[in-house]
């Protein structure tokens, strides 16, 4: 059973999913891949794990890192999964590169070199936003490229986190906009 409940941002509307092990959901109202495959048996219910969730919210929203951690539910391929974990493990306020990402990975599995596209696939399709903090990835020139809850958020929880954003840009044309 997946259950539902909604929470309004300083930068938008975020749909919440959960089930009995965890948070799986967390996206921007209408965001690229929003709630792409929800569970056939769902309802709206306000479940113990969204009062966390949404004070967790309240607490990065007003400027401040929460010093808890929301039990989180994969629901990916064995490679999102790996890719979702190390999501998690980017510091607050700082950024990596999908390359950087990608090395990471490579080394875990013994490999010299792993695909930076795979790897930008996999952050793009990440269904619990903010929390598992896709925003923090950047390409390697320091592009803000691909956030499925558009650029404008991305650079808005960027600068809540105040993150070093002057080598950091929009680019004007591509196709990961």
């Amino acid at each position: 059973m997946q259950y539902l409940s909604h929470y309004q941002s300083p930068i938008g509307d975020i749909l919440l999913a959960a089930d009995a092990i965890g948070l799986t959901g967390l996206w921007f109202e209408g965001q690229k891949y929003f709630a792409l495959h929800p569970d056939k048996e769902r309802e709206e219910k306000e479940v113990p794990l969204f009062e966390d969730v949404k004070r967790w919210l309240d607490i990065y929203f007003s400027g401040s890192e929460p010093d808890f951690t929301i039990p989180l539910h994969f629901v990916g391929t064995d490679f999102q999964t790996e890719v979702w974990k190390i999501l998690c493990s980017i510091p607050y306020g700082q950024v990596t590169t999908y390359g950087e990402i990608a090395k990471q990975l490579a080394a875990k599995k013994g490999l010299k070199h792993m695909s930076a596209q795979a790897v930008g696939g996999a952050v793009g399709h990440n269904k619990i936003s903010i929390i598992v903090p896709c925003h923090r990835v950047v390409g390697t020139d320091g592009s803000l490229t691909g956030y499925a809850g558009g650029l404008d958020k991305k650079v808005k929880l960027l600068h809540l986190e105040k993150a070093d954003m002057q080598s950091l840009f929009i680019p004007q044309k591509g196709t990961a906009l």
